[in-house]
């Protein structure tokens, strides 16, 4: 990877390689399908050695792209990477209707601040609801004022922030270790199963890890060169971090005030932005609602969240070994090349695996666990895991073990359901086509076979692509299921034309907080209003619209397709 010396000795870089750098994101990930992508973005290009003639071939020249098909291989990773992006991250956004009780109360509390003008105090249909700090529903409120529909208003900002973060991520990465490494690194996460995962839900896991890993990637400047600019910026992402969740980014932090200790101008700086960006809000909030506020987003969702059992998401200190796991999927199996004794001796390096093991180590403690919380140290993993793929002498038992654990994709989607509506410990196990299977093998052959024949970038695109095909067809498979039978938007199309007519009674939380979306104002309780129109739902089945007395409303039945 290091540039070839010209005649002077030192490194001569044309217009075509600054070009490289300054790429859109969509040629940028494209690239990555292209080992010349590598070369040029890792080499750089040279001044031809003296008395050598002239260039010794397309490959070093500058107008190498131009020779070998360039401009139309660009073109084609270019639609390539932007066919990928989209089916990645965008297809599909808008085919189901919001998810669990957590999707449908944010995005109703940012709607509200659209409509309402009131940016300080989250409302959940007319309460005051200080669970979480304000950034996600301040990305919300924007998307409905942007007139962005019921689905699209919540999830498009959390999918662009996502975005938006890898871009930065592979920059980032590239300036610490490299070209090849940061596209290694980029891939990972950007086809990992947690990330992809949350980046289509509107939830707070998305926007803290973005900021925060932001956060620590720009740390590595202020710690080690002591700059109050880099402490500034390093600190303002922490704020938005906190603004995003709370004080869990205050906690991931600390590991990076120790490693800036012996900078103190610079950690002042770091500070000092993180408390000028944050606080505004939280000062406003406390000042609006005193004690109340106070209470309730301080000691219980920080403190008994942490510490107390009545938050009821308790789960055994283990708990985040298989989630992190599953979480890297398919990329798991690089975890046996990316801590290795000779990798520590470049502190950057250090630093990621300190914060990584901290976090992990804070998250495991707690007495309540999400697979969620976790989120915001996957970057710092595939930081770690990219440079290490990268300079590792063999990786073709790695990334053909990865490919075969694409299999989980069709899995994934048969079950995922049921999962998601009676818990994962009771939900089928449905048997696994022998199509998939076979598509899988012959994957995890070809990146074993594009390794072993020194094609490394090809063999992790060729995983990378895996992964992004895997997650087309869960989209595929399960979204309609889902919409059908976990989301409550199709009970609700069947409920809107005779919603003066339809009362609940008592369900699940995620069906009664997602019907309370989709109407806006809640519809009654059956106990307070007796009409004629009922919202029943059996246990671990989905609700239905059913009348209260058939025989009190001619032509009931046939109204709702009976």
């Amino acid at each position: 990877m290091n540039s070839k010396p010209g005649a002077s000795g030192t490194r001569a870089t044309p217009t075509l390689s600054v070009s490289c750098r300054r790429m859109t994101a969509l040629v940028e990930l494209g690239r990555l399908t292209s080992n010349d992508g590598f070369i040029r973005c890792g080499q750089g290009w040279t001044t031809p050695p003296s008395g050598a003639g002239g260039w010794p071939g397309p490959k070093f020249s500058p107008l190498g792209p131009l020779y070998a098909g360039g401009v139309l291989r660009s073109c084609l990773t270019a639609a390539a990477a932007g066919v990928a992006v989209y089916l990645l991250y965008f297809f599909g956004l808008n085919d189901v209707g919001l998810l669990g009780p957590d999707e449908p109360r944010y995005a109703a509390i940012g709607r509200q601040m659209a409509l309402s003008g009131d940016w300080v105090t989250p409302r959940l249909w007319g309460e005051p609801w200080f669970e979480k700090p304000a950034l996600l529903y301040w990305m919300t409120a924007l998307g409905f004022r942007a007139g962005l529909g019921a689905e699209l208003a919540p999830r498009l900002p959390v999918a662009l922030t996502s975005l938006a973060f890898l871009v930065f991520f592979r920059r980032r990465l590239e300036r610490e270790f490299g070209c090849r490494a940061s596209w290694y690194a980029t891939a990972m996460l950007a086809t990992s199963a947690g990330w992809v995962a949350f980046s289509h839900v509107a939830v707070m896991d998305l926007p803290l890890a973005a900021a925060f890993s932001a956060s620590l990637l720009v740390s590595f400047d202020w710690i080690r060169t002591g700059s109050r600019k880099a402490a500034a910026i390093a600190g303002a992402l922490l704020g938005l971090a906190v603004l995003a969740k709370g004080l869990v980014p205050v906690a991931l932090a600390a590991p990076l005030v120790w490693f800036g200790r012996r900078k103190p101008n610079a950690l002042f700086w770091y500070g000092g932005a993180a408390v000028l960006c944050a606080a505004p809000w939280y000062v406003a909030c406390a000042a609006r609602h005193g004690r109340a506020f106070l209470e309730e987003f301080f000691w219980r969702h920080h403190l008994e969240r942490f510490a107390s059992e009545t938050i009821q998401h308790v789960q055994p200190f283990w708990f985040y070994v298989p989630v992190l796991a599953a979480a890297l999927v398919p990329w798991t199996p690089l975890l046996v090349c990316g801590f290795r004794r000779e990798h520590w001796s470049d502190p950057r390096r250090r630093w990621l695996l300190v914060c990584f093991l901290f976090g992990f180590v804070f998250f495991s403690a707690a007495i309540n666990k999400l697979p969620g919380y976790l989120l915001p140290l996957l970057p710092a993993i595939c930081a770690l895991l990219g440079p290490a793929a990268a300079e590792a002498r063999k990786l073709g038992g790695a990334v053909a073990t990865g490919a075969v654990l694409l299999v989980l994709a069709p899995w994934t989607a048969a079950v995922l359901p049921e999962a998601l509506r009676v818990g994962l410990s009771r939900a089928g196990r449905p048997e696994l086509p022998l199509g998939p299977l076979t598509a899988v093998l012959l994957l995890a052959g070809l990146v074993w076979w594009l390794e072993r024949s020194g094609r490394r970038d090809h063999a992790v695109a060729a995983l990378a692509a895996g992964a992004a095909a895997g997650v087309l067809l869960l989209k595929l498979a399960a979204f309609p299921v889902l919409d059908r039978e976990v989301s409550v938007r199709a009970l609700w199309r069947q409920i809107e034309p005779r919603r003066e007519l339809v009362c609940l009674e008592p369900l699940h939380r995620s069906w009664r907080y997602g019907l309370n979306y989709y109407a806006v104002t809640p519809l009654p309780a059956c106990e307070e209003r007796d009409l004629p129109f009922r919202v029943t739902q059996k246990p671990g089945l989905p609700a239905e619209l059913a009348p209260a007395r058939p025989s009190a409303v001619p032509g009931a039945g046939s109204l709702l397709g009976f």
